[in-house]
């Protein structure tokens, strides 16, 4: 009887004692499970609590732009896929794609074609791109009639084309390097010239038309010598203004002449519904009343296709004396009933 209860006690140890290993073990298991949750938490937690690598830009290529813009940028740095954004120099950027390594955009001209460095800043935002917006100033004798006789417009252009839409500051971008804008081409000479006298007439080397009825065409003229075109026996403008032909100061003269020399000069003419052969630089002339002779020339300085593909021609002219006059508003607002054509580049 002693040894069977021996035996139940050893059978009941044994019991107790594969009770108590079993709930080792699982306490065991259950540690190292604790353990591993544990680890996937933590993990879990480090991937979603810290934060995305802050964007850096490291380089950026081409250093040094046209002031026409026009060519594509890369910046390379580090976590830059969330950038949707750019500008340059204030001005919003076009056709902007991001990865990881690098951002490309393509480069706005420079706001006022005027060379020096820019500043370009990234954004997680997008930014649309908006035309320039005009300014007007008349202090050079510019009577703001555009070669309309009687009547000016000055009541109609008292209020010049809106403000672009504003953009971000740059003080406010994920990341940002710089770039330098210079006059590389013939058009950026060019429009580098027309920005620098739009407003602050070359009177020393030019004077002004003003005074016998209007110095659009001068002013164009003048462009087209920064453009790398010389002075000739049937285009000239000497001793400051005192001598000139009509072909250089009288629109009705000058497009006529152009015409015939388009295939010396590279031009071709085009009518207003071509615009989207238009560039920069390009030469624009308007009919205010319908007779068939221009009254009026200017100076292509912006095209800008809109989101629904609208195509806006802007462009510099003495007098009314602006940088970025918008043609639809000088046909429709300005001059009701004008009409305007293009002479284009061929290169």
């Amino acid at each position: 009887m002693t040894a069977s209860m021996n035996r139940r006690a050893l059978l009941s140890l044994a019991g107790v004692a594969g009770i108590g290993l079993a709930v080792a073990a699982c306490s065991s298991g259950s540690d190292d499970a604790g353990k591993k949750s544990g680890s996937k938490g933590s993990a879990g937690g480090e991937t979603t609590s810290s934060p995305s690598a802050k964007p850096v830009a490291k380089s950026l290529t081409p250093a040094q732009v046209p002031l026409v813009g026009g060519v594509t940028v890369t910046v390379a740095g580090t976590g830059l896929a969330a950038v949707k954004g750019v500008t340059v120099g204030g001005v919003a950027a076009r056709d902007v794609t991001a990865t990881a390594s690098k951002v490309t955009f393509t480069a706005p001209h420079q706001a006022m074609y005027t060379a020096g460095d820019a500043a370009v800043a990234l954004f997680t935002e997008s930014i649309e791109p908006s035309p320039s917006a005009n300014q007007s100033s008349d202090g050079n004798g510019s009577a703001a009639n555009d070669g309309q006789t009687g009547a000016t417009q000055d009541a109609a252009t008292a209020t010049p084309t809106p403000t672009a839409a504003p953009v971000p500051d740059a003080s406010t971008a994920v990341a940002t390097s710089s770039m330098a804008y210079a006059a590389l081409t013939d058009v950026d000479r060019q429009l580098e010239y027309a920005m620098a006298h739009w407003k602050d007439y070359n009177l020393s080397e030019y004077g002004t038309m003003n005074p016998i009825g209007g110095d659009c065409a001068n002013y164009v003229s003048q462009t087209l010598i920064a453009r790398g075109w010389e002075q000739r026996s049937d285009w000239y403008n000497r001793a400051a203004g005192a001598e000139h032909s009509a072909t250089w100061t009288y629109c009705p003269t000058m497009d006529p002449w152009l015409e015939t020399n388009a295939a010396e000069f590279g031009l071709t003419r085009r009518s207003s519904d071509e615009r989207d052969k238009v560039k920069v630089g390009d030469i624009v002339f308007y009919d205010w009343n319908a007779n068939g002779s221009p009254d009026h020339t200017t100076i292509v300085s912006e095209v800008f296709t809109e989101s629904d593909g609208t195509i806006r021609i802007k462009s510099a002219s003495h007098n009314q004396d602006g940088p970025y006059r918008d043609l639809d508003e000088m046909i429709t607002v300005q001059h009701p009933g004008g009409s305007a054509w293009f002479h284009t580049f061929d290169a």
